[in-house]
C-alpha cells in the first residue's frame, strides 16, 4: 500500500539560518518560509497566513544557502516530526526554486 506525503507551498523565505553539516558530513540549512494566501473553505474565502519551519539537506541545503531572506520560493518536500522527542511538524525540502520577484 503507496502512502502518500508530499506538500508543496509558495511563500517568502525568513530566518534562514547558516549552512552547516551534520556529524556525518551532510550539509543542512535550517529556515522558515512564510505563507499567505486566500483558500476557499466551505465555499468561503478564507485568509491563510502562517509561518513553515523548513530543513534542507545536502545539495538543496547548499542551494538554499544561496538564497536571501524576503525572495519567493516554491517549495516541494515531505512533512515530518522534528525529532523523537519533539512532535512539531517541520517541511524537509528536496527541491525549491525562486519565483519570479514580480509573481
Amino acid at each position: 500500500m503507496e502512502s502518500r506525503n508530499r506538500f508543496v507551498v509558495d511563500g517568502e523565505l525568513v530566518e534562514l539560518d547558516g549552512l552547516r553539516y551534520t556529524p556525518a558530513g551532510i550539509a543542512q540549512v535550517s529556515f522558515k518560509i512564510r505563507h499567505a494566501s486566500t483558500q476557499q473553505e466551505a465555499g468561503m474565502p478564507r485568509q491563510v497566513k502562517c509561518d513553515i519551519p523548513a530543513l534542507a539537506l545536502g545539495e538543496v541545503a547548499r542551494q538554499a544557502s544561496g538564497m536571501r531572506n524576503g525572495q519567493r520560493v516554491r517549495a516541494e518536500g515531505f512533512l515530518a516530526q522534528r525529532s523523537l522527542r519533539i512532535a512539531q511538524l517541520v517541511m524537509h525540502i528536496d527541491n525549491i526554486i525562486v519565483l519570479n520577484e514580480g509573481a
